[in-house]
């Protein structure tokens, strides 16, 4: 069986965010919301909403313009990460989750420096990455067979989504409607292999995931 967990990136935003609240809410299913800082300032509310429905708020840095690994700027990271979590405030889970810009989904050495991943173990935060990227920006009528494909062909799908103006999300209800028809289940967890840093702690090597690392 096919466990999938699902994650919204970029928000939140005042109409589409609303509206897959209201579509997660029909199917019973818990989801992490990975904010912007630059967009929570004014729409706290929405998130309110999500950590009162049982939605888990994480951090997805301040202005998302670059990934955190191409920062050479002394200073510009932490600010990134500690400006949103300022933000997110009470909130934020216990384990604090911080998921980083991928710029495109890749996972590479671009997203994290080392100065972001210190700041995140001093911190005691939970890196939380990802191994579905259906594109659902690129194809915002086209993204639910990839998903599909995509999450059917692992144990536990952690799949990135955008809560964003670009109508892709109209398509989440059919997204969850067939994948429990060919058998999937929904959990709000992540699985293990996507979480290298928890509370702090490296539970994994991450040193793909950070330029110049020695972590």
């Amino acid at each position: 069986m096919t466990t999938i967990t699902l994650s919204f990136d970029n928000g939140p935003d005042p109409d589409t965010t609303p509206a897959v609240l209201d579509t997660l809410a029909r199917h019973d299913i818990r989801s992490t919301f990975f904010v912007l800082g630059d967009k929570l300032r004014d729409r706290r509310a929405i998130a309110e909403r999500a950590h009162e429905e049982g939605h888990w708020v994480g951090n997805h840095t301040f202005n998302h313009i670059v990934p955190l690994g191409m920062s050479s700027i002394e200073g510009i990271s932490t600010s990134e990460i500690a400006r949103t979590q300022d933000l997110i405030g009470d909130l934020a889970h216990p384990r604090r989750f911080f998921r980083p810009f991928g710029g495109g989904g890749i996972l590479n050495d671009n997203l994290l420096n080392r100065e972001a991943l210190r700041y995140l173990m001093e911190g005691g935060f939970t890196c939380v990455l990802w191994n579905v990227i259906p594109e659902d920006w690129i194809y915002p009528q086209g993204w639910v067979e990839r998903a599909l494909t995509l999450c059917f062909q692992r144990p536990h799908a952690l799949i990135v989504l955008h809560d964003l103006p670009t109508g892709a999300m109209t398509s989440l209800d059919r997204f969850v409607r067939t994948a429990r028809d060919r058998g999937a289940r929904f959990e709000q967890d992540f699985p293990r292999d996507c979480v290298p840093l928890e509370r702090g702690e490296l539970v994994s090597p991450m040193e793909s995931y950070v330029t110049d690392a020695s972590a």
